[in-house]
């Protein structure tokens, strides 16, 4: 998930408590619904697969064991830290690379599927990032690439305490804030299948996916509230007050949330395409 120059990335993995409780939630939320589209894609046995921007190691060791040991997984991360600490490495068929996805090498027409979550919207140069991945597609080759839209909805809904509400929403907008000043596109979710489209791929597709976050769900919002906590703040983005009414409201049993809309696209390399 971190594929993007540390000193810009506002979710920076050396933040080690909140980048563990953010890998914990993003795995519990949306794991399935990965999986999911890496099945759809066709993964199986003896396949070659990328994934990009690791984050904790367990989608990419979930493809190890769904291609087994005649197939392949790489795993990417400028930051490895999390997947070297889980153990991936110990996995026969799985490799571990220290590698941006937007300006380092990759093999070309070398993967049987490539996946990214949460990478490219953060990625400064993700279009040329995007036309690294689909040219190591082989032939006939699946790409599925997911991330947060923020601009379809207001994230806030009808609750008990509507002052935590006003809170939450001034805390979100400062982070929203924060992300732009560091190059992060809020219309990429948007643009994906259109942009795989472009590239010439096959049997493209895209579908969003929105829940209520509460409880558990809204350990995310807590990590990442918590992190840009001093910058927000220091620049007066937001008050003091404010964060600590949002960071009580989560935690709350009667407060809840909409998620982001994650959008998943995916599409096809197909054989004729012309790189």
């Amino acid at each position: 998930m971190q594929s993007v120059d540390m000193n810009s990335y506002i979710f920076d993995n050396r933040a080690e408590a909140e980048t563990a409780q953010r890998f914990d939630s993003l795995d519990s939320l949306y794991n399935p619904r990965t999986f999911q589209f890496l099945l759809a894609a066709g993964i199986k046995s003896g396949w070659n697969c990328l994934e990009v921007g690791g984050g904790s190691g367990s989608v990419a060791a979930w493809m190890a064991e769904q291609v087994g040991p005649g197939g392949s997984v790489l795993v990417t991360d400028i930051e490895p830290r999390f997947i070297e600490r889980s153990g991936c490495e110990k996995i026969p068929n799985l490799k571990l690379r220290r590698h941006d996805i937007s300006v380092d090498p990759l093999p070309e027409a070398t993967f049987d599927v490539i996946h990214a979550r949460l990478v490219l919207s953060h990625v400064p140069r993700r279009q040329q990032a995007l036309d690294n991945m689909v040219a190591a597609l082989r032939p006939q080759g699946y790409l599925v690439i997911e991330d947060f839209d923020r601009l379809l909805i207001d994230r806030t809904i009808p609750v008990r305490d509507s002052a935590a509400a006003v809170s939450y929403r001034r805390v979100i907008a400062a982070l929203a804030q924060l992300m732009d000043e560091r190059g992060f596109d809020a219309g990429w979710a948007q643009s994906m299948y259109h942009r795989l489209k472009t590239a010439g791929l096959s049997d493209v597709g895209m579908e969003g996916h929105l829940a209520v976050r509460d409880g558990a769900a809204a350990r995310l919002d807590l990590a990442n509230i918590t992190q840009i906590r001093k910058e927000a703040v220091t620049k007066g983005l937001v008050s003091e007050a404010d964060i600590d009414a949002a960071l009580s409201a989560l935690a709350a049993p009667d407060f809840a949330v909409f998620s982001p809309v994650m959008f998943t696209a995916w599409g096809c390399r197909r054989s004729d395409i012309n790189l």
